[in-house]
């Protein structure tokens, strides 16, 4: 990833109340990092606070930058192994809302950890679904400030299941001495990318004392509970992270609606912080929040589909199909989706020939 240089500091909010958030007054950016591609962003006013959730006590913003890049005088750019695909508005736009029905234990069983988890972290960040037709007490009502403390949990948790996943396939493949068949480039993937809306999310928000200790609790918890869950059985882990970013794409699709309809003005005219920018090679004319929240939706759809059909798979022998080439692709093989995708009677030896074989690393 490459490193930000920023000109301009960031502006704290006036009051410290649930999140203390920043506008990013970019001013600039150096053109070692970026070149003129993202150009001169207009300064935009700080937002004042109104909420009242405890989730931070900070008495003053600590850092002049959220978030900042290392120190290192003499590193002009890091270049980052995962390169984002250029997703276009039709793609954008055409994501929807999706379920997979749970069909039996092992779905059941990971369907109920989710709901468990969504109402808990709901709990934390004053967010309630609404109802169609229903109104909201005003206490449930979301604010830009409220958004991102539910973001900026939500993505610091986010990056634990594909970094424990890829960390488990990849010991297990150096302790067999086999090849992966592509699950761990997938998975170490989709970690490094939610990890990367964390930091997009940090550029507009600096998160106080108390949100901290939630995120330090929640991931010392989700961490030792998903690496036991994952060595005891990968299929509900997966089945459990699809049904997590169905809940993610439903938080996104609100968020964007609330935004589109005017219940969020601070965000109409908010600018992308630059490393959103380059990181999906955002186009001119599509660099506003709405168009971030577009885009990060779309990577919680990719993954939702991604980790339902890895559930859908048997982890020790099939190959991933988003990283794997077939030799005849007419032939029966699993294929991508969120229901069942493995042909009926399919055997290894349909993809592999009749001497099974690793594909993949």
């Amino acid at each position: 990833m490459n490193t930000l240089s920023v000109r301009a500091p960031l502006q704290a909010a006036a009051r410290q109340r649930y999140l203390h958030m920043a506008v990013r007054a970019y001013s600039g950016v150096a053109a070692t990092a970026f070149g003129p591609a993202c150009g001169d962003r207009k300064r935009t006013s700080p937002l004042s606070l109104t909420s009242k959730r405890p989730i931070s006590s900070t008495s003053q913003k600590q850092i002049t930058e959220y978030f900042p890049p290392p120190k290192a005088p003499n590193v002009k750019e890091v270049e980052s192994p995962w390169v984002h695909p250029v997703y276009t508005e039709a793609q954008m736009r055409n994501i929807t809302i999706a379920h997979r029905q749970a069909t039996n234990w092992s779905d059941w069983v990971a369907l109920g950890t989710v709901r468990m988890f969504r109402w808990g972290m709901d709990m934390a960040t004053g967010y309630q679904h609404p109802k169609p037709g229903e109104v909201l007490p005003d206490r449930f009502k979301m604010t830009e400030e409220k958004w991102l403390s539910r973001f900026v949990f939500l993505e610091s948790v986010a990056g634990v299941p594909g970094m424990v996943g890829g960390m488990l396939r990849h010991l297990r493949s150096l302790r067999k001495m086999k090849r992966d068949n592509g699950w761990i480039e997938t998975l170490l993937e989709e970690a490094f990318n939610e990890r990367m809306h964390l930091l997009t999310f940090l550029k507009l928000a600096e998160p106080g004392w108390f949100m901290r200790l939630m995120v330090l609790g929640a991931q010392g918890v989700f961490f030792n509970g998903f690496f036991l869950a994952y060595l005891a059985s990968p299929r509900i882990c997966h089945r459990f992270v699809g049904y997590l970013e169905e809940e993610a794409v439903i938080t996104y699709t609100r968020a964007i609606e609330e935004l589109e309809t005017g219940k969020l003005p601070h965000w109409e005219d908010l600018d992308a912080p630059a490393i959103a920018i380059q990181y999906w090679q955002m186009p001119e004319g599509q660099r506003k929040m709405r168009d971030l929240l577009l885009f990060i939706r779309a990577d919680e759809a990719k993954h939702r589909e991604v980790n339902h059909t890895l559930g859908n798979l048997d982890f020790a022998i099939d190959p991933n199909p988003y990283q794997t080439e077939y030799i005849d692709p007419t032939r029966d093989h699993p294929t991508k989706g969120i229901e069942n995708i493995k042909p009926e009677g399919w055997k290894r030896s349909d993809i592999f020939g009749s001497r099974p074989k690793d594909v993949q690393s």
